[in-house]
Parts: structure tokens; C-alpha cells; sequence
């Protein structure tokens, strides 16, 4: 399997307020959701699926629902939701419900040539779109010491960033970075605490780096807040305290900063309301089944206005 859908029954549920609306699954993934969305809408129904990742678009075209005239598939980062959509058709204010899976799939993680995971030892790349932008090699062999400080510390939480942001700049003078391998032999020499966590920090750091993942989350969620109708719903599932804060905060207020937009007279302005106080998390039987769905959180929030 490509890769489990987390949290599917409670997004289907959660997102799917009337069978023949306009949907979007902004992370088609191996298509665990869209296929569950597509089961559940009516003959009316339309359904939308982003994905930038070349093996996503692969599951598309060999999904089973691929011929359903009900089903669009585009392959393209979530962050152009808008630009795409409008191109298909989709009128601003007219969208029911859209959701989005922010982990990295089981399949990614798990084929070393894409070099998302430390326990591989293959090039280190890490881009979702392998045909554009900077490796995570490119990072490493050119950002500045305070810049890997700022990518380790504030992406990976990792405890001690200035010292491997240090030792980054000075291993690659003698031998610029281009495996895994050798990220993860100066991972073992700095490693603060339990060792396959300080290295997840480390990886997931760079992954979001390389993919501007809270740049192009902040795009994702302005551009839903226009393509979605009054009432329509926005779900999002998040794996990252980063990620999580920032859906929290744009349900609360309508940007990912938190803060408040008041008028003259001092109303404030909240274009979402939280469907949840709190974020809906895996059963315990999900969690015995996926283990990768302990750390994930669904918010969902309905368009107000």
C-alpha cells in the first residue's frame, strides 16, 4: 500500500455535508481519501485532488476510479488550489468542502532513492516534485550556518542546532554533502538524546525546508478560505506542532500569525468557525493498526462568511 489514509472516517464525516457539492483533497496521496469521498458524494458530485508528487499522480491514473467522469485529478502542488481550480472551472465561493493530509506518505518514506529517511542510505534529496527546486543537499552544501541553525532549530526542534548548523559548514569543506550516509554519520557524532529521534528532527528539518511546507501551508489556507462557499468546511490533518498551530490560529482568526482583526467599533472579524475546540486525534485502534497516526491532529473549521 502506498499509504494508510489517518483519520478517514472521522475527515469523511467531518468534511461531507451535502452529496452532490464540489469537494477537494488537496494531498491525493495513494488516494485513500478521495476514493472514500467519491464513495460517499452523489451522482452530482464533483471531486478535485491535488498532488505535486510524481508517484501520487501515478496512483491516480491507475486508481480505480480514475474513468469516473465525477473525479479531477491535478498534478500540482496545493499552494496554486486557486489558479488550478479556476482553470478547471471552479468559481471563488462556490467550493463545499476541502481537506488536506500534510504527513509524508509510508511510500516516501519507505523508498530510499527519494532520501526522506535517515534509516536509508541514497542521495539526499527530499523534494515531493523530484523534477524542481533545491535538494537537501543544496541546503546543506550552500545555506549559511545561521540559516541551518534557523532550519534545525525552528523546523526540527533540534536542541542543539548552532553546533550542527557548525558542523554542517565545516564537513562540507572538506566533502560536500550527497547521501544520507553522511548526514547521518554527523548525526551519530552530535546526536542529543534518544538517537533515531534527534535524526527524525534532523530529516523532517530539511524536508520542510526543501518544500517550503509552512510557506506553501499558509498559501494552501488563504486560497481555501476563497475558493470555499459560506458554510463549506475545511479539514486538515497535521503530524507537526508548526503545522498545527498555524490551522489553529487561521480557524481562530483567519491568518496563521493568531492575531485578531477588529473593525471601528471594535467587533472582531473571524471569517471560520471551529467545528472542534480541540483537535480530533486516532482511536486507539488506528494507533495499534498505524502507528503513524499517534502523532496526527484533524482540525476542521466551516466557512462563516
Amino acid at each position: 500500500m502506498y499509504h494508510a489514509p489517518v483519520l478517514l472516517r472521522e475527515t469523511i464525516e467531518a468534511l461531507l455535508i451535502e452529496q452532490d457539492g464540489c469537494f477537494v483533497d488537496a494531498t491525493f496521496g495513494g488516494g485513500g481519501h478521495s476514493g472514500a469521498l467519491l464513495e460517499a458524494l452523489g451522482p452530482k458530485g464533483r471531486l478535485y485532488s491535488f498532488d505535486q508528487d510524481l508517484d501520487a499522480a501515478q496512483n491516480a491514473r491507475q486508481s480505480p476510479f480514475a474513468g469516473d467522469a465525477r473525479f479531477t485529478f491535478i498534478h500540482s502542488n496545493f499552494r496554486f488550489i486557486q489558479r488550478q481550480l479556476r482553470s478547471e472551472g471552479v468559481r471563488p465561493g462556490s467550493v463545499s468542502g476541502i481537506m488536506a493530509d500534510l504527513g509524508v506518505s509510508s511510500y516516501q518514506l519507505d523508498t530510499p532513492e527519494r532520501g526522506f529517511s535517515y534509516r536509508f542510505d541514497a542521495e539526499l534529496d527530499m523534494r515531493m516534485n523530484p523534477t524542481e527546486g533545491q535538494t537537501a543537499a543544496d541546503i546543506l552544501n550552500t545555506y549559511s550556518a545561521d540559516e541551518l541553525q534557523r532550519v534545525f532549530g525552528e523546523l526540527g526542534e533540534v536542541r542543539n542546532a548552532r553546533t550542527l548548523a557548525k558542523a554542517c559548514t565545516d564537513a562540507r569543506a572538506t566533502r560536500p554533502f550527497s547521501t544520507t550516509g553522511e548526514l547521518n554519520e554527523l548525526c551519530e557524532k552530535l546526536a542529543m538524546g534518544e538517537r533515531m529521534r534527534y535524526r527524525s528532527q534532523v530529516f523532517q528539518a530539511l524536508r520542510m525546508e526543501v518544500n517550503d511546507e509552512l510557506g506553501a501551508l499558509e498559501t494552501f489556507l488563504n486560497e481555501s478560505l476563497q475558493m470555499l462557499a459560506p458554510g463549506g468546511r475545511l479539514a486538515v490533518i497535521t503530524f507537526h506542532s508548526l503545522e498545527d498551530r498555524m490551522v489553529k490560529n487561521f480557524f481562530k482568526s483567519g491568518n496563521v500569525s493568531g492575531e485578531l482583526n477588529k473593525d471601528f467599533y471594535g467587533n472582531i472579524s473571524r471569517p471560520m468557525e471551529q467545528l472542534t475546540k480541540k483537535p480530533i486525534e486516532a482511536s486507539d485502534v488506528e494507533n495499534r493498526e498505524n502507528p503513524r497516526a499517534r502523532s496526527a491532529k484533524l482540525r476542521v473549521a466551516i466557512k462563516t462568511r
